[in-house]
């Protein structure tokens, strides 16, 4: 969410940027709206200090000089009633439009409408050639009997899946080393809901918009979130912080759930698109301030890089266009890893800048050394997602034989087992 104050001073530029974002929002009935607002909100203030001063001055009056006034407070009370009625629709109506205003960009984000806008940036080396006809990792999974997409669709239907035997080993192995690795970098872990409440998903920013996405409770009017980002970010909601501890930076693992609603048809065959999947989340909290977020968003993009690289595993880093990245973003990143079964790139990390966008939503703030309260900024990155992660583990490090090479950071989580096969 945005300031309404920055919103009536940079009109043009939050107009643009809901053009670029193909979000629909209209902004001038927005600012109607806010001079509706502020105009009730007036009135009804100078109606509360006509009674304040009616109050002290009535007792000195005479009695018939008081029953005039009580009248007339009768009068002033049922006006301020219905000021206050027409306030809370106005409010009402007010926030449901305010929710729909995205963040400004970047100015190095590039221009365009869906995912062919995104530009590469960055390389980290050619996959390489194999010496054989690789297989997929539906293919490697039937035969070393470590992956059943059949029985999964028979528990869960489309998009289930079951790991079996080394399988299971290696998504472990892969959470654990995630969680090893991003603790080392002081990041503080945790272990978090993933059963939230309503105000957790508008507060960061994946509602209004993503509730096809998302799986409903409706006994219990909960939902199952999509990431821990939910509720890392929302159990500091309403909170004042204290600028000397900033920045906070948490990592949490957490199942996380997708409908995929919008996916209808794509990527309908192996681990890609899943309804259910494990996620070790990076996110940050820190102070409202432009340079500070530019550095911590290259240190978020960095640990997954380094991840990555632990894993030697090709990837690419791409600056995501306006039209492909979420209303509340001001920069993104994808990681996109090499997968052959694909003969391309598939994303495995999205790494966010987000400003005060959600810090605003949740009323997150700190308090500087001055004494002045400011709402904070808050980033977050993927360090591992799987099942998707094994797509390019298993079908990089196949070999001819049909077995497959355990990555050499993930053995000690293995009991050093080498191979899979």
């Amino acid at each position: 969410m945005l300031d309404i104050k920055f919103i009536r001073e940079n009109i043009d530029a939050v107009k643009k940027a809901a053009s670029e974002k193909n979000c629909k929002v209209d902004i001038d009935k927005l600012i109607k709206l806010d001079d509706k607002r502020r105009m009730l909100m007036q009135k009804i203030e100078e109606l509360r200090t006509k009674k304040n001063v009616a109050s002290r001055q009535i007792p000195m009056m005479s009695e018939s000089e008081r029953s005039a006034a009580l009248r007339e407070m009768k009068e002033v009370d049922e006006a301020q009633e219905k000021f206050e009625d027409e306030l809370k629709e106005i409010k009402n109506e007010f926030t449901d439009l305010m929710f729909l205003v995205p963040m400004i960009v970047d100015e190095r984000t590039p221009r365009g409408i869906d995912e062919s806008g995104n530009v590469e940036i960055f390389r980290n080396f050619e996959p390489p050639k194999f010496k054989f006809v690789p297989k997929s990792h539906i293919q490697i999974g039937n035969e070393l009997d470590i992956i059943d997409m059949e029985r999964g669709a028979k528990v869960g239907g489309s998009r289930s899946y079951i790991l079996k035997g080394d399988g299971a080993r290696l998504e472990a192995a892969l959470i654990k080393y995630a969680e090893d690795f991003i603790s080392r970098k002081n990041y503080k872990l945790l272990s978090v809901p993933v059963i939230v409440n309503r105000q957790t998903l508008y507060g960061t920013g994946h509602f209004p918009g993503a509730e096809e996405e998302t799986y409903y409770l409706q006994k219990d009017d909960k939902y199952l979130a999509g990431t821990s980002e939910v509720a890392i970010a929302s159990m500091h909601a309403d909170e004042i912080l204290n600028e000397a501890d900033l920045p906070l930076r948490y990592a949490a693992f957490s199942v996380c759930f997708r409908r995929e609603a919008g996916s209808y048809g794509k990527d309908t065959q192996g681990l890609y698109r899943v309804h259910q999947f494990m996620k070790v989340e990076q996110f940050i909290i820190c102070k409202n301030d432009h340079r500070e977020s530019y550095e911590l968003h290259e240190e978020l993009l960095s640990n997954s890089q380094e991840f990555l690289q632990n894993l030697k595993l090709p990837y690419r880093v791409l600056n995501i266009c306006t039209g492909d990245m979420g209303q509340g973003k001001y920069y993104m990143n994808d990681i996109e890893t090499w997968m052959p079964s694909r003969e391309s790139y598939g994303e495995t990390h999205s790494c966010s800048t987000l400003h005060d966008f959600q810090a605003r939503r949740l009323n997150i703030r700190y308090k500087t050394k001055e004494g002045k309260i400011n709402f904070c900024h808050t980033l977050n990155n993927t360090v591992v997602a799987t099942p998707r992660i094994l797509i390019p583990i298993l079908e990089m490090y196949q070999n001819e034989d049909g077995t497959v090479t355990i990555p050499e950071v993930l053995r000690p989580y293995m009991d050093n087992q080498e191979l899979i096969g």
